[in-house]
């Protein structure tokens, strides 16, 4: 006999398990945020080195620039970089589930969550659909 959903154990089935309330939901969110945090500034401080040598640079009459863009600055940009893909892909699984948890409980599909990815628009939209209140509703999705 298989075993039914209210007897999963696990993180990921507490998450899922009953409604969340919008506070639980920024927390989580705070905390990513908080993640990426350190990851960004190493790129943002390295790409702003990078770009700050190759602006002041000229160039030599044979068209060749006379000073080479900051290599610190370009590893400091490429250790922030792969620190945030680290970052983004250890947090996808649990930040869509949570995500998708969130939405139901706003009695919204969870699959509303994939409109993040229209460019521009996309997270506006998904944000929006994020800050609705719970709605008794939602426990539809329980099942």
């Amino acid at each position: 006999m298989a075993p039914s959903r209210s007897d999963a154990s696990g993180p990921s089935s507490e998450v899922l398990r009953f409604p969340r309330s919008r506070s639980e939901y920024w927390f989580a969110y705070l905390f990513t945020a908080l993640l990426m945090l350190v990851p960004t500034v190493l790129y943002v401080i390295g790409f702003s080195m990078v770009t700050a040598t190759a602006a002041s640079s000229s160039y030599s009459p044979y068209g060749t620039p006379t000073a080479e863009p900051s290599a610190g600055g370009a590893t400091l940009a490429l250790i922030g970089g792969i620190l945030m893909i680290i970052v983004m892909l250890a947090l996808l699984v649990p930040t869509l589930a949570i995500s998708w948890r969130r939405l139901h409980d706003a009695n919204l599909a969870g699959p509303f969550w994939f409109l993040t990815f229209i460019p521009g628009v996309g997270g506006l939209i998904v944000l929006a659909l994020m800050l609705m209140p719970s709605k008794p509703e939602g426990r539809r999705f329980d099942v």
